[in-house]
């Protein structure tokens, strides 16, 4: 078990509850970062004492540091405080809970660094998943999926060996599974975000009534796990209690199965390869009383097409989707574009944007940039 952390995105849903866990397990904080200097990381600051706080807004920076002049913390700031935290001696394991490619530079060092990455940060793999992997395995850094259909997977692998040959991830469905593209038009960011079974951040809630988050965890399959995207199946699961499930060689399945509670997969990669008793309820199936599955509406919900798209295209096309889709979020969260209106723009700038096939970091990040400059162009001229 991991004696200390670093935690990136502490005060979002995911650092919450992985501040929780923490607590529980009696794990040292050793240093947190956030993106703003807000009043829950100063709370946080003071009930876990870290040793470094990392703001990446500089002038939230100077603020908390005032706040905090009272603590023995050193206030870092901007994306080298953001890396500073993330390859922080003291911490054994690295949390990635940011949302969004601001984690990309950050998960890279610690990566460098050859700490154990327990990864909640999906945009990390998705738009760079061949390079990180890659230099995971040359500093022989551990990566350990958070995201609860990754870590179901990982557990799945563990227990059935190698001889894996189909991942099943698990789709809740989203809060507008069977509604029809009509209905879908008149929808709001209210009903978007009231999802049926798990809490967490808007973005994300966001991304799963679109359907774009099982593509996006689709692409991060890929690269974790080393598996073709033809070899990846999605099926909609509405009770959210199989979080995914391998198929083996032998054609026997197995699927890890607990209430939808991310603390469960949080707890597991700073354990991994032990299991401690943990915060989440124990799991009754005679009170559930049914399980049902069902394949998910591509037609409908078009950004998961998309998404598999980008997957089989490869090279910057997976930057592009992810980027687009950050962008178009934002601005439906911030009432400037309808729900449906989501695709429209991930579809213009997938076909707008070249792909670069076997791509840098300079060729990720310049990708990045051109797909969330082309949203934004087209949210202008409206």
């Amino acid at each position: 078990m991991q004696k200390s952390i670093s935690l990136l995105g502490s005060t979002g849903s995911i650092g919450r509850q992985t501040l929780d866990v923490a607590k529980n397990l009696h794990i040292r904080v050793a240093a947190l970062a956030a993106g703003h200097a807000s009043a829950r990381l100063e709370e946080q600051a003071r009930a876990f004492r870290p040793a470094l706080v990392a703001v990446y807004d500089e002038a939230g920076a100077r603020d908390l540091s005032a706040r905090l002049r009272d603590m023995p913390v050193r206030v870092v700031s901007g994306e080298e405080g953001l890396v500073e935290a993330a390859t922080f001696e003291e911490a054994e394991c690295v949390v990635t809970a940011v949302v969004g490619t601001v984690g990309l530079q950050p998960t890279l060092a610690a990566v460098g660094a050859g700490k154990r990455i327990a990864l909640a940060n999906k945009e990390t793999l998705v738009c760079a998943g061949e390079l990180v992997m890659k230099k995971a395995r040359e500093r022989g850094a551990e990566i350990v999926p958070v995201d609860s259909e990754h870590s179901a997977i990982f557990q799945c692998l563990a227990a059935g060996g190698k001889a894996a040959r189909k991942i099943i991830l698990t789709a809740s469905g989203g809060p507008f599974r069977g509604m029809t593209r009509a209905q879908l038009s008149h929808v709001t960011k209210e009903e978007a975000l009231r999802h049926p079974s798990w809490r967490m951040g808007p973005k994300v809630t966001v991304d799963s009534a679109t359907m774009m988050n099982k593509g996006l965890e689709l692409i991060e399959a890929m690269h974790l796990f080393s598996m073709p995207p033809e070899d990846i199946d999605i099926v909609v699961h509405p009770q959210s209690i199989i979080h995914s499930m391998v198929a083996f060689e032998d054609n026997s399945v197995l699927a890890q199965l607990s209430h939808p509670d991310m603390r469960l997969p949080i707890q597991y990669a700073l354990t991994y390869p032990e299991r401690k008793e943990s915060l989440t309820a124990p799991l009754d199936l005679s009170e559930i009383g049914a399980l049902t599955f069902e394949k998910p509406d591509e037609e409908t919900f078009g950004c998961l097409k998309l998404a598999k798209k980008a997957a089989r295209e490869g090279g910057t096309a997976c930057a592009v989707l992810n980027a687009a889709n950050e962008e178009a979020v934002g601005l439906f969260l911030s009432g400037r574009i309808s729900f449906l209106e989501i695709e429209e723009y991930v579809a213009g700038a997938l076909e707008t944007i070249r792909n670069i096939s076997s791509p840098s970091l300079v060729d990720i990040l310049g990708a990045d940039a051109a797909a969330r400059e082309y949203v934004r162009a087209r949210a202008r001229a409206r």
